[in-house]
């Protein structure tokens, strides 16, 4: 009979940035307020595209999803590290963190997508003002 190693990764723990709890604070309190305007930019900027009736035009509705987009992997990451920072015990479970990834990666690739999107809209505009 062979004696393999059969253990499994079941949670990772963070390191994090400082052991310092001062230090923690500090970053907190940084990070909490970088987060906290991106996410009233990009809502505001969301509110204000659906609510303003002229700035319904192609690029406003690809700048209403980059915004969305840019929410959202914004807070597949921020909300769990700001979390980290205040607890003693900084541990995540492997599906945890696999879930969180696959988030993040999902709205980066949207993200990519709606760019691209965005880039054809303006060179066939551009093309279309030629021919004009």
């Amino acid at each position: 009979m062979d004696k393999e190693n059969h253990s499994m990764v079941t949670e990772f723990i963070f390191m994090g940035i400082t052991q310092d709890p001062q230090l923690q604070i500090i970053f907190f309190v940084v990070f909490l307020i970088v987060y906290l305007v991106n996410v009233v930019g990009n809502v505001g900027m969301i509110i204000l595209i659906i609510t303003d009736t002229q700035l319904h035009t192609p690029m406003y509705f690809f700048l209403c999803n980059l915004s969305f987009v840019d929410l959202g992997y914004s807070s597949a990451i921020a909300p769990r590290m700001l979390a980290d920072f205040l607890t003693k015990r900084k541990v995540i479970s492997f599906s945890s963190c696999a879930t969180q990834f696959a988030f993040f990666v999902g709205f980066v690739d949207a993200e990519c997508y709606v760019l691209a999107a965005m880039a054809y809209d303006r060179f066939v505009a551009i093309g279309r003002r030629k021919l004009y």
